[in-house]
């Protein structure tokens, strides 16, 4: 008999997909933004994501992007909420009043189809998607026609998470995406912040101007950064919002969050199309930070620099763009 399990369920009042492999479980709420809520380890007590506590449902409806995986497409901000794009440029909403800048993108939010879910002797799974045409409601901001689609998969190996982007218009599209992955520290119940360290395979810090864009330019690392690439660093040692190019280590891309009171380690292991991080930390307050992987820069569009430099990545009519990541304990 299996121990793995799929079901449609419920998740604190909210429509759940509900994956179950041996120790793991994990949701997914199809209708805010096809967001991967919870990944629990339910024989340790481990919670590796940020959820929404009790009645903090509809604080996680109206801020979506600080919980669970959020698919942020297209990520970060664009200066005064303007998208150029082969010649043209877009206009989205300016949605953050201290920048003047449109932040995070369209899917975040919105309800994502679910295709299909289930379980096999080796894992459970579950399929969810967007397709974006000209009757739906992000075609105003993005006139493209595409499809993005999300599976996850539970396992003994932890949870896999498979990307898929498809340009289905005539033109030439934008391929811009990051998940805003909010995990914590401490996920252990009996461990404190303190007992954490994490580490990323960051490469040079990109400066940023007062209004959250990159200038072109780098900023040096100071000593906690340095540490944070090689032997790892306390997640709180400063309010972060910083932005770094990614620099894979031994072939891989990955976030590490060591438990060194347990001996423990989460693996984010994110794959190398993802050329830049994003880490913020909600102002240095303990409790849970966010690594990001992201294809590009911020404000990429905008930016005179290389584009396989800035990950400012295109789809033409029929191009497929897929990334695969993995969350597992080691």
């Amino acid at each position: 008999m299996t121990q793995n399990k799929a079901y449609e369920g419920v998740y604190q009042g909210e429509k759940a997909i509900w994956l179950k492999a041996g120790k793991y479980e994990a949701a997914l709420v199809p209708n805010v933004g096809g967001n991967m809520l919870a990944f629990r380890d339910t024989e340790s007590g481990y919670r590796f994501l940020r959820e929404p506590g009790e009645g903090e449902m509809d604080a996680f409806r109206s801020n979506p992007g600080v919980y669970g995986i959020p698919v942020l497409f297209p990520p970060n901000r664009y200066e005064d909420g303007k998208f150029p794009w082969k010649g043209t440029t877009y206009q989205f909403p300016v949605n953050e009043e201290a920048t003047g800048n449109h932040l995070h993108g369209f899917l975040h939010t919105i309800p994502w189809q679910v295709e299909d879910f289930g379980q096999t002797e080796l894992e459970s799974y579950v399929n969810v998607k967007v397709s974006v045409d000209e009757h739906h409601e992000v075609y105003r901001y993005l006139p493209f026609k595409f499809t993005v689609r999300l599976r996850y998969a539970l396992g003994d190996q932890g949870l896999t998470q498979n990307v898929f982007i498809r340009n289905d218009g005539e033109g030439e599209m934008p391929c811009l995406l990051a998940f805003h992955t909010a995990l914590n520290a401490p996920f252990a119940a009996g461990s404190q912040a303190s007992d954490y360290r994490m580490k990323c395979t960051i490469g040079q810090r990109w400066e940023l101007n007062e209004r959250m864009l990159p200038t072109g330019g780098y900023l040096p690392l100071n000593a906690n950064e340095e540490a944070m690439k090689n032997e790892g660093v306390y997640p709180f040692f400063a309010s972060l919002d910083h932005h770094y190019t990614a620099v894979p280590q031994n072939g891989r891309n990955r976030m590490e969050l060591t438990d060194s009171k347990l001996g423990i380690t989460l693996v984010y292991d994110v794959g190398t199309s993802y050329k830049q991080w994003m880490i913020w930390n909600n102002g240095g307050g303990e409790g849970f930070f966010c690594s990001e992987p992201q294809i590009n820069l911020v404000n990429a569009p905008h930016v005179d620099l290389p584009a396989d430099e800035i990950g400012l990545f295109s789809l033409a009519p029929g191009e497929i763009w897929e990334e695969r990541a993995r969350l597992y304990l080691k």
